[in-house]
């Protein structure tokens, strides 16, 4: 029987610290396991802007924030939470959400998510002004640094000792389903068995691995600690991945993706953003400052594009 790494501890990655603004200075303290929070971003009790988004494209919205509070310096600091969708949509309807022993009582002004998301949550709820501001460039597979198991492309995902990982179908949606559908339309482009490879996404099993709640952290971990092979991802994560933890992973093209020509059979998804009833006193400011060029050439700059609708 082949031999797989056990689990990594959370903190194998040394993931670098994400906010709208830091402290050099600040106190700083985690265990390195169990009480480190990676999605929640900032001092809730002090931000005088509060934002749910999806996560996947953190890394750009990270750095637009920064560029917001440096040009608003009044906003104090943006409190952000970057989540699957369903997650950031459950929070929004509760209004509260408990992270093992610390509950938190939010109220967003600004609300992100692909199009196809707030679409719905706009016309059953306060969200509204949903402008798209973002696109993504395909997908990509990952592997760790050295690509031991030869991973080239989609017919390696066929082999029986190449182990994917990809999002879960039930609790992120909307990825898993651009993931399994861009596979499957790449596997009849080339002309293998789409159905095969489609009922292996859908179950987990030996050959497919999916996550629990969060991918885009739990892809690296599992291809770091060995209990992948091969990931799946959007081609902007791929690439932050490789920038953030240039030692342990690399890159392999899909047919058609942003390093391999037009986005022939990949699902692109398009960002957008909405405000939440008024918006408060800040939310206008960054719905507008969130479609301006200058924010448009961040998320350039991250692997994703402009939008094809305006």
């Amino acid at each position: 029987m082949e031999h797989r790494h056990t689990p990594a501890p959370p903190d194998m990655l040394p993931w670098p610290v994400e906010a709208a603004r830091t402290d050099e200075n600040e106190f700083r303290w985690n265990d390195g396991g169990f009480n480190r929070v990676f999605d929640f971003h900032g001092d809730p009790t002090t931000a005088g802007l509060t934002l749910f988004s999806d996560g996947n494209h953190h890394m750009a919205l990270e750095q637009v924030l920064r560029a917001f509070v440096a040009q608003y310096p009044a906003v104090g600091d943006v409190f952000y939470v970057t989540l699957p969708p369903n997650v950031i949509a459950s929070m929004l309807t509760s209004g509260e959400i408990r992270l093992g022993n610390l509950r938190l009582t939010l109220a967003p002004q600004v609300f992100i998510s692909p199009l196809d998301v707030l679409e719905p949550l706009s016309r059953h709820g306060p969200i509204h002004r949903i402008q798209p501001f973002a696109r993504s460039r395909g997908c990509a597979l990952m592997v760790v640094r050295g690509n031991p198991r030869g991973v080239r492309g989609m017919r390696d995902l066929y082999r029986d000792d190449i182990r994917l990982f990809l999002s879960n179908p039930e609790r992120e949606r909307a990825s898993f389903r651009t993931y399994s559908e861009t596979l499957c339309a790449l596997a009849r482009a080339a002309g293998l068995d789409a159905g095969a490879l489609a009922d292996r996404l859908e179950h987990s099993n030996p050959a497919c691995m999916h996550g629990r709640l969060v991918h885009h952290r739990e892809a690296p971990a599992a291809l770091a600690s060995g209990q992948a092979d091969v990931a799946v991802l959007y081609h902007h994560l791929a690439l932050r991945y490789l920038r953030v933890f240039p030692d342990h992973f690399e890159m392999v093209a899909l047919p058609g993706n942003a390093d391999a020509g037009p986005f022939a059979h990949h699902v692109v998804t398009t960002y957008g953003v909405g405000l939440i009833g008024d918006g408060g006193p800040w939310g206008p400011q960054f719905h507008e400052f969130l479609r301006q060029d200058a924010a448009a050439q961040t998320y350039r700059t991250h692997g994703l594009d402009a939008p094809l609708i305006a």
